[in-house]
């Protein structure tokens, strides 16, 4: 097995770790996710996946692929456990935006157009999450984030091939996050500093 290999491996280890406790929260009825919102992120991500394997990604894509089949797992869990089935209309343009990401590769014959597409997709689907997170820090599993940030520098480390294509999901996933667990500290010892005054 190669570096690389190794690299991958250690990266869908993380993956696999960090959806395994939100996964078991699904089944015991204690989350109940928005179907609409994963079936979105399980598309984006397995399109991403696949276009940086069109881009030579290689054995660094696999972790952004198992995360892309995982995605899709939470997307029927909660489906099939009656989380939130309510579609707004920003749902439904977020999904067109990623499904159009299809065409503009297939005509540019690039798979960078979508990448591009769908990493917009994801980090403004992030923006909610920031939001609430910067309201009620103290709701926040901060090691989901922490693991989601390390897989995709690992998986970047993982890449057989680097490019703008490959690189640009996980980098933008991992700065997500980072912005995400920095905001989350920071407003959790700004509450903890005023509940003592």
């Amino acid at each position: 097995m190669s570096y690389k290999e190794l690299l991958s491996a250690f990266a869908i280890l993380l993956t696999v770790v960090a959806f395994i406790p939100y996964i078991r929260s699904i089944r015991r009825g204690r989350t109940k996710p928005h179907v609409f919102s994963w079936v979105i992120w399980s598309a984006t991500t397995f399109i991403v996946f696949l276009a940086q394997l069109a881009d030579g990604g290689g054995a660094g894509a696999w972790p952004i692929g198992i995360s892309g089949i995982i995605t899709m797992y939470v997307a029927l869990l909660a489906y099939y456990h009656k989380s939130d089935h309510m579609i707004t209309r920003s749902d439904w343009l977020f999904f067109i935006v990623a499904m159009s990401s299809l065409p503009f590769w297939y005509f540019t014959d690039d798979p960078l157009w979508a990448v591009m597409i769908l990493t917009t997709v994801d980090m403004i689907g992030f923006a909610p999450t920031i939001r609430k997170a910067y309201v009620y820090p103290f709701q926040e599993q901060l090691a989901f984030f922490v693991l989601m940030a390390l897989r995709s520098v690992i998986a970047i480390g993982a890449l057989e091939h680097y490019s703008l294509t490959t690189v640009l999901f996980p980098a933008m996933i991992a700065a997500a996050c980072t912005l995400f667990i920095n905001i989350v500290i920071y407003r959790r010892k700004l509450l903890a500093a005023t509940q003592i005054q």
